[in-house]
């Protein structure tokens, strides 16, 4: 099956039939034989999964959007209300907990944060590492959270910064879907983050001129 994205060969059949019969994928860019995956769990093009991370869907659904990472030693699991719920080009970064919330579109949830049931953050938004966002707690666009419990301590848009990190995610696992664990690595991984970068910058110009 082809990864229109980026022109890579993305061998499902290397994952298809590990897992339940509710976990679908919708061309994801990489998925860590090491992760454990349960119940109802879907997987949008261009998405990652990386090691030990842990997904489980007793009821309601995982969902990781599109171009997204998941990154090793994560927990996803369900709330009582809904499952937990990652927008697209966002970054889950190591150890972090998400259970039965919803993660809106850009966002990065720092090392060992922890997003609680209901809650939700708004685009554009950082999660510090080791945070907590408490149960209901509703974080708006365009923020900086931190602390234990999580606060507001900022007010940005991160669009650029985080659109990069979940950009240099989807290289990096369409390099390990091919055998290439060093994809971060050289002359030709700076060019590729300098021009994205570039192009992310010029976007985000058209789009403040637009509002």
């Amino acid at each position: 099956m082809m990864n229109e994205s980026a022109g890579e060969v993305w061998e499902l059949d290397r994952i298809e039939g590990r897992y339940g019969p509710l976990v679908t994928f919708d061309r994801p860019a990489f998925i860590h034989p090491t992760a454990e995956i349960y119940g109802k769990n879907h997987f949008a093009e261009g998405s990652s999964v990386w090691p030990r991370v842990v997904m489980r869907a007793e009821n309601h659904e995982n969902v990781v959007g599109l171009f997204s990472n998941v990154q090793d030693f994560v927990l996803m699991h369900v709330g009582l209300k809904q499952g937990s719920i990652v927008g697209a080009h966002c970054s889950i970064a190591h150890h972090a907990v998400l259970h039965g919330c919803t993660i809106g579109d850009n966002c990065l949830i720092g090392i060992n944060a922890t997003v609680m049931d209901d809650a939700v953050i708004g685009d554009n938004s950082i999660v510090a590492g080791q945070s907590i966002v408490v149960t209901g707690t509703v974080i708006p666009a365009n923020s900086i959270v931190a602390g234990a419990p999580a606060k507001v301590v900022k007010t940005r848009n991160n669009y650029v910064a985080n659109r990069l990190n979940a950009f240099a995610y989807h290289h990096n696992a369409l390099a390990y879907a091919r055998g290439d664990h060093r994809a971060w690595h050289g002359e030709e991984n700076r060019r590729a983050i300098d021009d994205e970068h570039r192009r992310l910058e010029a976007e985000f110009a058209r789009m403040r001129t637009a509002e």
